[in-house]
């Protein structure tokens, strides 16, 4: 267990602060029109959201400056939700959507906002490198053409499309909603 702790920590303290080349945050960037509820809409798999659906991302100002930032998803297979609790901060300047946050202590991974909708319905996430990538949305689907022109985006900027998984947001069952 010591050495999965370890490993995991070196893992992210190499991460946290850089960028894609060719991916260039958003300005100007409003935080108050970001905050609140987020839907995964599609995202490049990874080990900490593997087999969860319903993903969402909440967030909220903190007190020191930062932004508070709640992701839940569905596990089917335990049926239960799964909840990370984290907090972020600006990199550059609160002008820009280039935030680093962190889930683990002292920890930090980039979170770098490079395509948003005007009216901030949906927007285009990557971390510091391309096997990190999401669309989110305001609302818990999106019109197909929207969501293969962003996937479409995502390719002509180097990200893996083959490897975009969609996010499923059906009805879950009474059930399962009392286990929120």
């Amino acid at each position: 267990m010591k050495t999965f702790i370890l490993g995991i920590a070196l893992l992210l303290v190499s991460c946290g602060g850089g960028k894609p080349e060719n991916i260039t945050p958003v300005q100007p960037f409003d935080v108050q029109r970001y905050l609140g509820t987020w839907y995964e809409i599609a995202r490049l798999d990874h080990r900490f959201e593997r087999g969860l659906s319903h993903v969402t991302a909440e967030y909220s100002l903190r007190d020191d400056g930062g932004v508070t930032v709640v992701n839940k998803g569905y596990s089917q297979k335990d049926s239960t939700w799964d909840t990370a609790k984290g907090k972020a901060y600006f990199v550059n300047d609160k002008n820009t959507g280039f935030l680093k946050v962190s889930f683990w202590g002292p920890f930090y991974s980039s979170y770098v906002v490079f395509e948003l909708d005007t009216n901030y319905q949906y927007a285009l996430i990557s971390g510091e490198n391309k096997d990190y990538f999401w669309i989110l949305s305001r609302q818990p689907t999106m019109e197909p053409a929207l969501l293969d022109k962003l996937i479409e985006k995502a390719g002509s900027l180097g990200f893996d499309t083959k490897k975009i998984i969609r996010v499923d947001h059906t009805i879950i069952t009474n059930q399962q909603i009392s286990a929120q």
